[in-house]
């Protein structure tokens, strides 16, 4: 599996947060990594030097072989809660599709 990650210009992303990143994401994700072929990550700080109230935007993309595209937004009040709601949320999707997949 690949892992792209991406920030906006409001958010140093550095190798230490792309790892943070990684981690936190493929850890969420558990046993369903097996059968992704790539996950993009992007974050954004969309209220920039203004803050504010969960203004830190992860949105995850993940690609499962053979299947289209399944996306995500999570918007939370830091990066690391950010990247734990957002991989929260692409594994119940995740589950969920291939959940039906199995019904059939």
């Amino acid at each position: 599996m690949q892992f792209q990650f991406n920030t906006d210009a409001n958010i140093q992303g550095d190798d230490r947060l792309a790892e943070v990143a990684e981690n936190t994401v493929v850890s969420g994700l558990g046993h369903l990594t097996s059968r992704l072929t790539r996950v993009e990550v992007h974050l954004a700080d969309v209220n920039a030097a203004k803050g504010g109230p969960d203004d830190i935007r992860c949105t995850i993309e993940a690609r499962p072989e053979g299947m289209q595209p399944q996306t995500v937004t999570h918007f939370d009040a830091n990066v690391e809660a950010a990247l734990r709601g957002g991989a929260k949320k692409i594994r119940a999707l995740l589950d969920s599709e291939f959940g039906k997949l199995a019904q059939r």
